[in-house]
This record gives structure tokens, sequence and C-alpha cells, in this order.
């Protein structure tokens, strides 16, 4: 989770830092437009070294860090433990 909040604070330009946002909490609610979705998507695809199928290119998988977490989870278990 350290990981994508990184990428979230380089890469989402939120107004608050990751690190005070509740893995639930919305994205977008939080100031995520379109454009720094799709930045967040490819910095996290470079950093994990996944590709992000084309059904989960959609405002809900990028929603929230634990949804982030969850699809990366899903497409490299073991991304997030390293």
């Amino acid at each position: 989770m350290d990981r994508i909040r990184q990428i979230i604070d380089k890469h989402g330009r939120l107004p608050a830092k990751a690190e005070t946002l509740r893995p639930q909490q919305d994205l977008y609610a939080a100031g995520l437009t379109s454009f720094a979705a799709v930045q967040l998507m490819l910095a996290l695809e470079e950093a994990f070294d996944i590709e992000f199928p084309e059904r989960m290119l959609n405002r809900r998988s990028f929603s929230t860090i634990e949804q982030i977490a969850a699809c990366i989870n899903e497409l490299s278990p073991k991304a997030l433990a390293s």
C-alpha cells in the first residue's frame, strides 16, 4: 500500500498527500481527474510490471487505494508483497 500511495502522490495530482487518505476513500472525490488517473495507471503498470486489461480500464478500478491494490493483486499476486 505504501508503494501505491507514493505513486499516487507523484502522479495523482491530489491536493492532499495519499498517506492522509483512507484505503476506501474515493480518490475522485479527493481530486483525482481523468487525466491524472491515466497517468497514475501508466505509472502503476511500470512500477509493478503489469498491464491493466481492458476490463479494468474504468473509473471503478482506480476509485480507491484499496481497489487499485485489489486490481494489482489480481494481476500479479506477488507484486504487493515486495
